[in-house]
């Protein structure tokens, strides 16, 4: 069993289709759209209920357009990862193989996945999507239905510069089965997952969540996947 699957009753996905006919109804949330108009952002919100599989959020145009996922890929390219036996597990240390002045100064070392994911080091999730390949990696995303399950012809940049994309619903609907162990890719890998995404918690919940920033640190498409 998850170790995350009790605490998630409610998926929440900021800026993040499977076919409709999966899911109830939208209701768009008034007081959430109030928040958007006062910050004059053009954005979306959803929550999605993943008992009753009912949305609710702000801007459902938006919510089904596809986007760049940008680092919250690194979800998906954990899984991966870890399912296919490209990284043993989230505690391996991969090398660091990116410029000497990262965006990030914290990015330039050795790091294991663990760490990784809380400093979304992108060099060291492109170091694990190289080891991955890219047959082993397309056959990965495409098991995951995960967007447009497009990754192109360079294995290590796909989630940053396209082809894929995904839209928020889509992204709601990918966290909601990881939370309940759904996923069509190894328990263990998702196990392992929740626990590197754990963000906080209390005696009655526990919080988990993955940002990104298409464009870094350029204008561009934000998001920050909760659950």
């Amino acid at each position: 069993m998850l170790t995350c699957k009790p605490y998630v009753m409610k998926l929440f996905a900021l800026l993040c289709l499977l076919a409709p006919a999966y899911l109830g109804a939208w209701a768009e949330h008034e007081g959430v759209r109030s928040l958007f108009e006062r910050a004059e952002v053009n954005g979306t919100f959803v929550l999605l209920d993943a008992q009753t599989r009912t949305l609710q959020g702000y801007n459902r145009e938006r919510a089904d357009t596809r986007f760049s996922p940008a680092s919250t890929f690194k979800i998906a390219n954990a899984l991966i990862g870890l399912s296919s036996g490209a990284v043993k597990s989230v505690d391996e240390v991969l090398p660091y193989t990116g410029p000497k002045a990262p965006f990030i100064a914290a990015w330039a070392e050795d790091m294991a996945l663990r760490k990784a994911m809380g400093l979304s080091n992108v060099p060291i999730f492109q170091e694990l999507a190289r080891r991955i390949g890219h047959r082993r990696m397309a056959q990965g995303v495409a098991a995951l239905g995960y967007g447009n399950a497009r990754i192109g012809a360079a294995v290590d940049r796909f989630w940053l510069d396209g082809p894929l994309e995904i839209s928020a619903v889509e992204q709601s609907l990918f966290l909601a089965a990881l939370a309940q162990g759904d996923l069509n890719c190894s328990q263990a890998a998702q196990s392992a997952l929740c626990d590197i995404m754990l963000l906080e918690q209390t005696p009655k919940a526990k919080l988990y969540g993955k940002t990104g920033w298409q464009n870094a640190p350029y204008s561009g498409v934000g998001s920050n996947s909760l659950g």
